[in-house]
């Protein structure tokens, strides 16, 4: 490849991304290419370390505040982890990204307000950095409700978050998806297997690299 590809993965918690990051790790190792999986907040060990104030800390951050925090880790994120992945020829598949701050923050906190979108788009442009690919997972709320608590796991900040809140966040992703249909995928993250659901992805992803 004369240059990386660079995926991610969005959608609201229990979607399964998680899972699907591993499949898609998986099938396309298999077919010999160079992969690197990586998340937001986090993937590099500065933003790591802010990925535990913004899921975790005891207190909550102003909305500004909140914002240029997931942008610090992300910047650290591009600048150690995906730019030298994808300046070496690698696919990058990351869980989360910018979507994710436009639709948690700029619509499940502010709902839609103009100067907070204008924030986030500004900051993402400094930044330099764009998906070539997004799949955007959905499944119904009571859906993934189970698979959180299925899980098991310990709740963050967002997941911990009032059902209009996430009412706001789903409507954003929504959006986005209606704003760039040439970038964003829209898939149905239930009623099938992962493995139904990750062989859809896998067959975009190798039509846009014009793989048999």
């Amino acid at each position: 490849m004369a240059k990386g590809l660079f995926i991610t993965l969005e959608g609201g918690e229990g979607v399964g991304k998680s899972t699907q990051l591993k499949l898609l790790q998986a099938a396309l190792l298999s077919r010999g290419l160079d992969v690197v999986i990586t998340r937001e907040p986090g993937g590099s060990p500065g933003a790591e370390d802010l990925r535990q104030v913004l899921l975790f800390g005891k207190n909550p951050l102003s909305w500004r505040a909140e914002i240029l925090t997931h942008f610090a880790a992300r910047y650290d994120h591009v600048d150690q982890v995906i730019n030298p992945a994808l300046d070496a020829g690698k696919i990058v598949i990351c869980d989360r990204f910018t979507d994710s701050t436009l639709a948690y923050q700029g619509y499940g906190r502010a709902d839609g307000r103009p100067d907070v979108l204008r924030l986030i788009n500004t900051l993402q442009k400094e930044l330099g950095r764009d998906p070539d690919m997004t799949f955007l997972l959905e499944a119904p709320r009571d859906v993934a409700r189970l698979r959180l608590a299925a899980r098991g796991a310990p709740t963050d900040r967002y997941e911990q978050s009032d059902e209009a809140f996430h009412a706001r966040m789903l409507h954003g992703f929504a959006t986005l998806a209606e704003q760039h249909p040439h970038r964003i995928r829209r898939i149905v993250a239930h009623g099938a297997s992962p493995e139904e659901v990750n062989s859809v992805i896998v067959k975009d992803i190798c039509a846009h690299l014009q793989l048999g």
